[in-house]
């Protein structure tokens, strides 16, 4: 027998959805440039109007079709992203990493549930097993290096590649944004503890690859049945 969210009719996004995301790409390209040219005064305020921008793209591409619990955990998750982002700027008297560590290990706490429960459209594919394989890897290069912060960073390794396999469950969407936080983790992780072995470049490919995984994620959470299906509950 169906449940009551299973039977509810699902509405079809409006043709117009994604026009909510030009904003997000304007403000992520904008970003991502001024990183390059080193344009400080420029990169600073875009960062924090990401996640913003991304929440109008949101709220656009689900309008009409009413609010649920994918929804709650999308704009949840948006807001504790936008806490780490901004971490040194709203938090200046305690130290930036752990901050931003703190916050965005509580942005992908609510990713797995959003993406291992409601979103969920079949088991964990035997090949998100390479994340587990990832956690072990970065652990074992990173280590002498972390210091103080090696448990900190364990733990926020352990629910970044969560994310990621949990996203696998949601479809080519969620999936492929999983993906891409989770190399933009990487490079981070490796610009912040191991700056020697990475280009001059980092900081760059850590705020593109994290746009496009973030935008992909949202994307995949507005689009999915799941979410819409509940909405007209």
């Amino acid at each position: 027998m169906r449940t009551a969210a299973e039977s509810a009719p699902v509405t079809t996004p409006p043709r117009s959805w994604w026009w909510g995301f030009a904003l997000f790409t304007t403000v992520s390209l904008v970003h991502v440039v001024a990183l390059g040219l080193g344009t400080d005064a420029i990169a600073a305020p875009t960062k924090l109007a990401l996640m913003p921008a991304l929440a109008v793209a949101a709220l656009w591409a689900g309008r009409g079709s009413g609010w649920g619990t994918p929804y709650t955990a999308l704009f949840l998750a948006l807001a504790l992203s936008w806490l780490g982002d901004g971490a040194g700027a709203f938090f200046p008297d305690a130290p930036t990493v752990p901050v931003m560590l703190l916050c965005f290990g509580l942005a992908h706490l609510v990713y797995i549930w959003l993406f291992a429960r409601p979103l969920a459209l079949r088991r964990l594919p035997a090949w998100s097993l390479v994340y587990a394989a990832w956690w072990v890897a970065l652990l074992l290069i990173l280590w002498p290096h972390l210091g103080g912060l090696a448990i900190p960073v364990a733990a926020y390794g352990l629910v970044l590649g969560g994310t990621a396999a949990a996203a696998a469950r949601c479809g080519p969407v969620i999936a492929t944004g999983g993906a891409f936080f989770l190399v933009s983790d990487t490079v981070l992780a490796f610009r912040l503890f191991l700056p020697e072995a990475m280009p001059g470049e980092a900081s760059p490919v850590v705020m593109l690859t994290y746009c496009l995984g973030q935008g992909l994620l949202v994307a995949g959470v507005v689009r999915h049945p799941a979410s819409r299906r509940e909405a007209t509950r």
